[in-house]
């Protein structure tokens, strides 16, 4: 008997300490296409929350930003990502910039700040959401600016990844790549399957706030 119980208790021990390491990974999960997109409440450039809960019925595009990363001053100063803003505004599409870098890091923005660059740049998001703390950023596990996020009506996910194929900071480069946020984004207003629905991201490294 006593050994019966003894051999349990190291059973459970050893599943225990065979359980344990995983736990983190679970908990830093990112998003998975076909799953629902992690929610969260975030305020714009005005202080107005946003919940993308709230979005439920329309087709949403989220876009990681940093206006002093090389890479999104390609898709910007080429007007390329104004483009993508106003196919997504003509398809009745949710076009949310999100804005991570804490303050004191490259990219960083105010309200103030983020609604000049807004009209400067001719941008057309409906909202330039403030991350500062980086809670966004962690659910999606963004790496990248730009990195481009599409969600269906019902909430899921249904792109995740680079805006194109080409990793450079060459405008030039635009039309010979493959437009994966473009094509992604007519697959999801035309109700059709989106492929490649993953792809890698490439630009600048979002800059996190260090973790409460």
């Amino acid at each position: 008997m006593i050994h019966s119980i003894t051999r349990r208790a190291t059973l459970l021990a050893a599943v225990a300490i065979t359980t344990l390491p995983l736990l983190p990974r679970m908990a830093m999960a990112g998003p998975t296409v076909g799953e629902p997109a992690p929610d969260f409440l975030l305020p714009d450039q005005d202080g107005a929350m946003h919940r993308l809960q709230d979005y439920r019925g329309k087709l949403v595009v989220l876009e990681w930003t940093n206006h002093e990363c090389p890479y999104v001053r390609k898709h910007y100063g080429s007007g390329n990502m104004q483009s993508l803003q106003a196919l997504a505004a003509d398809k009745g599409v949710v076009w949310l910039s999100v804005a991570s870098s804490p303050e004191g890091e490259q990219g960083h923005v105010t309200g103030p700040e983020a609604k000049e660059l807004t009209e400067a740049r001719g941008a057309r998001p409906e909202a330039v959401l403030l991350d500062p703390l980086s809670q966004a950023a962690r659910a999606y596990q963004a790496t990248t600016t730009p990195e481009m996020f599409v969600i269906g009506r019902d909430g899921t996910l249904l792109y995740m990844g680079g805006i194109d194929s080409i990793r450079s900071t060459r405008p030039a480069d635009i039309e010979r790549a493959l437009p994966y946020l473009r094509n992604a984004l007519l697959a999801a207003v035309e109700g059709r399957p989106v492929e490649p629905s993953v792809t890698r991201p490439y630009g600048c490294a979002v800059k996190y706030a260090p973790a409460a």
